[in-house]
């Protein structure tokens, strides 16, 4: 192959960069400015707030990304000061507003930002974001101070909330460390809290204008919006700040915990079945075992799709599983026995049927009525006649969200799935990693009502399968990182291979039956095909190709039912690990998370030697001609493990075969 990629392009697929940030310090206080947005705000080390941001939202929730202007920074030995302004706005609408942010060594941080509206804008929210993080803050207490002086003591909560824990809120205090708390004030409107790890961010998050207030809204001409965030801590000032990231991490591998690794399934989208087919033999060396196809009759899904999702199981072995996207225009018992007697016209076999209203596929915010729709019970019923003696899910098929503020039945169900998106909110890479340590709450909550019912989780990938909370995805035509983007350029880099092997890795440990990924082509696929955006390096190839996360899916297929080998990890941050045992052996993957060298030291293993594989900078080109995954234990690299380097985003196999 030619035309070696650019580092770029074989770690984000794209040769799009992130704005950079800018560390901020007095004294032991700390954080970055990136973008005008305040990011890890610290205090000696210990992050008191994720982000602070002003941001400006259209009528679909997507978001602006200000143009900014005039920027200035000034530092001295016991603050700092920065200044701007910044301008939002398409072709319909346009503000600018200019923002001030002052910290200083007492351990005082304000941001104030005056917006001017210089046309009629339509949007969703325009203020100010405060995001918590969830390490020394989630389950733990807090004092809410309310708009009206009231101050109440109450806990972040611990399980995933499904709508807002504090309404009205003027200001936050937590403590962050023995004997020193940090307040948080919110002025200028009255703010609420939302619990983001519905979404899968790794954050409570702060907003501005409640959601009981009609939206989207118009600030009009001429107008102007004011509002401030002041951060203040209360206590002795630590002396020292902690060093951070040193660049090193431990594994140590333990025991068997009791779990097995999930079945890992494929997502089918009904637009990309003609071209799944075409791939067939790709995904059958995958070795895949369950396809979730999809069906939803509103996109004119018929016997064409069904069609080709039946030689799709011929060609590549996997059985079949069929989500239906019931348009509820007719009763469910009819509209559920059309599809199952197109099923049943060209013998179509299935293990199995997900089924889901159209309507729960958009989002109800807390306040708004629900859609008219049948109660999911009839409709699982009817699915039920029309489908019987085969697996029945239920659920939904948008985020967590959507299935924590319905929750389903689970008595007709033998498994219940919804979706994660890592994009929703927030695009930049370290956010999209950061997703991964809401995983584990994600699990955990489910089980509170899932009542023993299997939980499955997709199909899911870095795009967002769909926009619960607008008419469509966001169209991302120049490659970049976009909120709500169907085709994410991070799928084909190097990033999506570290996140998809920490993401199965997370869910495995919260003991998720089936996790389904992504797509064989297109935004969401493993294997290249020609599309409508421009792909850098995969265009320009003389064959056909593959993605590396092609590796990490069929790498976890064959693991699906092995024995799960705990793994203590002393930098989560930036390492992600599985470990199972097979009667081959033991097998440990590692992800680096970061876009940083690191080097990791792996105890707990009988053996000082082991077959190690490494999917990174070196064998992207390799990897992507389907080769990586031939070098098993026999033909991968026999080595010592000492510390093994992993580059940024890179992956190691590390297989002991059996003593």
């Amino acid at each position: 192959m030619s035309n070696e990629p650019s580092r770029a392009v074989k770690l984000f697929g794209t040769e799009a960069s992130e704005p950079e940030s800018k560390l901020l310090s007095a004294g032991t206080l700390s954080l970055e400015l990136a973008n005008g947005s305040i990011r890890y705000l610290k205090l000696a080390g210990v992050e008191i707030l994720r982000a602070v941001a002003f941001v400006v939202r259209d009528e679909n929730w997507g978001t602006f990304i200000p143009e900014i202007h005039d920027l200035q920074i000034r530092e001295g030995g016991t603050g700092f000061t920065v200044s701007y302004r910044a301008h939002c706005g398409d072709a319909k609408r346009k503000l600018s507003y200019h923002a001030l942010i002052e910290g200083d060594s007492t351990g005082r941080v304000r941001f104030q930002a005056t917006a001017h509206v210089q046309t009629d804008f339509l949007t969703n929210r325009t203020g100010f974001v405060v995001l918590h993080p969830l390490t020394g803050v989630a389950g733990c207490p807090v004092e809410v101070e309310h708009v009206d002086g009231t101050i109440v003591k109450a806990e972040f909560p611990e399980h995933i909330n499904p709508m807002q824990p504090f309404f009205a809120v003027r200001s936050l205090k937590h403590e962050v460390m023995p004997g020193v708390s940090a307040t948080c004030r919110m002025e200028g409107d009255s703010f609420e809290m939302e619990d983001h790890r519905n979404w899968t961010d790794a954050s409570f998050k702060t907003y501005v204008r409640p959601l009981a207030l009609p939206w989207p809204y118009t600030l009009a001409a001429g107008s102007e919006v004011t509002q401030s965030v002041t951060l203040t801590v209360d206590g002795p000032m630590p002396a020292h700040a902690d060093s951070g990231s040193t660049g090193s991490a431990s594994v140590r591998v333990g025991a068997g915990t009791g779990g097995v690794v999930p079945k890992i399934c494929l997502g089918v989208p009904g637009e990309e079945a003609a071209a799944s087919v075409e791939v067939a033999e790709q995904i059958k060396r995958a070795g895949v075992q369950l396809l979730v196809c999809q069906l939803d009759p509103r996109n004119g899904h018929g016997l064409k799709e069904l069609s080709h999702y039946r030689e799709l199981a011929e060609r590549t072995g996997a059985e079949l599983l069929l989500e239906i996207v019931l348009p509820c225009v007719d009763a469910p018992e009819i509209e559920l026995s059309r599809i199952a007697n197109q099923v049943k016209s060209i013998e179509l076999k299935l293990s199995g049927v997900s089924v889901s209203p159209a309507a729960d596929l958009k989002a109800v915010l807390p306040g708004s009525p629900p859609p008219k729709t049948p109660p999911l019970a009839e409709i699982y019923a009817a699915a039920a006649d029309a489908f019987p003696d085969i697996k029945l899910g239920g659920g939904s098929f948008a985020f967590f969200t959507e299935l924590n503020r319905k929750r389903p039945p689970t008595e007709w169900l033998d498994f219940v799935t919804h979706t994660t998106c890592p994009i929703v909110h927030a695009a930049d890479d370290r956010s999209v990693m950061e997703t991964l340590e809401a995983l584990p709450y994600v699990v955990q909550s489910a089980k509170l009502f899932l009542q023993g019912t299997p939980h499955w989780v997709g199909p899911s990938s870095i795009g967002a399968r769909d926009n619960p909370y607008g008419k469509a995805s966001t169209p991302n035509p120049d490659n970049q990182r976009v909120c709500l983007a169907k085709m994410d350029p991070r799928q084909r880099g190097l990033f999506n291979s570290a996140w998809t092997l920490a993401y199965v890795a997370h869910l495995s440990l919260g003991g998720v039956a089936t996790v389904s990924l992504g797509a064989p082509t297109g935004p969401f696929g493993m294997i290249y095909r020609k599309t409508g955006y421009r792909q850098p390096y995969f265009d320009d190839q003389e064959r056909s190709a593959v993605y590396p996360v092609f590796h990490i899916i069929a790498g976890l297929a064959q693991a699906a039912g092995k024995e799960i080998v705990s793994c203590a990890v002393s930098n989560a941050a930036q390492l992600a690990c599985l470990a199972y045992r097979s009667d081959a052996g033991l097998t440990v993957w590692l992800a680096n998370t970061s876009g940083e060298e690191v080097n990791v030291t792996v105890d707990g293993l009988p053996d000082s030697f082991a077959a190690v594989l490494s999917l990174d900078e070196n064998s992207f080109v390799s990897a992507t001609v389907e080769s990586w995954a031939s070098g098993a234990i026999g033909a991968a690299k026999r080595q010592r493990i000492a510390p093994l380097r992993l580059s940024a985003y890179a992956v190691a196999r590390v297989d002991l075969a059996a003593q």
